[in-house]
């Protein structure tokens, strides 16, 4: 099952949510899939989330597109509770985070919403931050982390009592965050001891953008989390700019002030060196010979190369065979309105196009 996130599309509300499925949807449906439904990768702010919830004609007005239009929602992303576009969000993006009522309620919103929405032979996934900040999220937070994600599992699980629809929440694993790696990820749901219940309705989010500018090797990854019994409710198929020994000039192209681009550096002895973000790494890193440097910054993902590096997209096409074939694959290249002009091209609907043929050219 392949689809993309509609995070590229900007828009808070619900008005501005269903403009933007109506205008690209329709076509992209159209050159991927015009003989098959199509799966959407369905973003909902809180904002829009509320609104749809609470005007049964708009709700009504929705399920009646899908079902014009031969579309239907098996995922939602819950990681941006806001505003995600057009403005400095940074680390902003993580909150509320894990910790606070905010999260649960609107995760649980969502789920209300993807109950309704999810075909009945479907397992259904929303993906959400990986617990917080890593800055600040401290030893004296779990419990109530603990206590906050038990809240949405006990609420997915009777949900799924009632309807018969299984939801994850996913956790999607980024750079600079609580989880980061495949080790964090272990570590952290052996300390949650969730429940067998529970345990059924969580899993993670794999990014191929996260895990690959962290240097994880796909198969390792992979066989690891299978090991450990935790389930991969969806991949986000997704690219990252990598350089080897870079060109400070290079570098600075990727330099926008709306979100963070963590960077991990590999250095010639293979010791990874960690960045908030790519101004900070600039500043503060002695460059060496016979580095590799890897940045958190969404790439089209039919880019092998650029102008000034490669890209990650060879850990895609490794991890890609590893992977059930019901696997939900959701390409997410939300960047697009701060992408260097070069990688812009085309309109943002042909390229959403281009990147799918590409996935599908790629697991056949």
């Amino acid at each position: 099952m392949i689809t993309y996130c509609t995070n590229i599309h900007p828009g808070e509300s619900w008005t501005d949510t269903f403009l933007n499925l109506q205008a690209h949807i329709p076509p992209v449906k159209s050159a991927v899939s015009p003989d098959k439904p199509f799966p959407i990768g369905l973003r909902l702010s809180c904002q829009a989330a509320s609104e749809i919830k609470s005007d049964t004609g708009a709700f009504r007005a929705f399920t009646e597109w899908m079902q014009l239009t031969k579309t239907y929602i098996p995922t939602i992303n819950g990681f941006p509770y806001g505003l995600f576009h057009s403005k400095r969000i940074k680390e902003n993006v993580y909150l509320p985070d894990w910790r606070q009522p905010e999260r649960v309620d609107y995760t649980k919103l969502l789920a209300s919403l993807l109950d309704c929405w999810l075909p009945s032979d479907l397992q259904g996934s929303i993906s959400t931050v990986p617990i917080g900040f890593k800055g600040c999220i401290s030893e004296i937070d779990f419990g109530i982390v603990k206590k906050n994600l038990t809240s949405v599992l006990e609420y997915l699980s009777q949900l799924y009592l009632k309807s018969g629809k299984k939801i994850l929440l996913a956790l999607e694993p980024e750079p600079g965050c609580l989880l980061e790696t495949v080790d964090e990820i272990l570590v952290f749901f052996e300390r949650m001891e969730f429940s067998d219940e529970h345990r059924d309705h969580i899993g993670v989010c794999l990014d191929c953008c996260h895990l690959a500018v962290e240097f994880e090797e796909p198969d390792a990854a992979i066989a690891r989390l299978g090991e450990a019994g935790i389930a991969i409710a969806k991949v986000q198929i997704s690219s990252a700019p990598r350089f080897v020994d870079p060109l400070r000039a290079d570098l600075e192209r990727l330099c926008e002030p709306n979100y963070l681009h963590q960077v991990v550096i590999r250095s010639v002895e293979g010791k990874l060196l960690r960045y908030v973000d790519l101004p900070e790494a600039l500043q503060l890193h002695p460059f060496s010979r016979g580095e590799e440097w890897r940045v958190h910054y969404h790439l089209p993902v039919f880019l092998k190369n650029t102008l000034w590096g490669n890209t990650t997209q060879q850990f895609i096409m490794e991890l890609l065979p590893l992977l059930d074939s019901e696997t939900l694959l959701e390409i997410e290249t939300y960047t697009w309105d701060v992408l260097p002009a070069e990688l812009r091209s085309d309109s943002v609907t042909d390229s959403i196009i281009q990147e799918i043929k590409w996935l599908k050219t790629e697991i056949k």
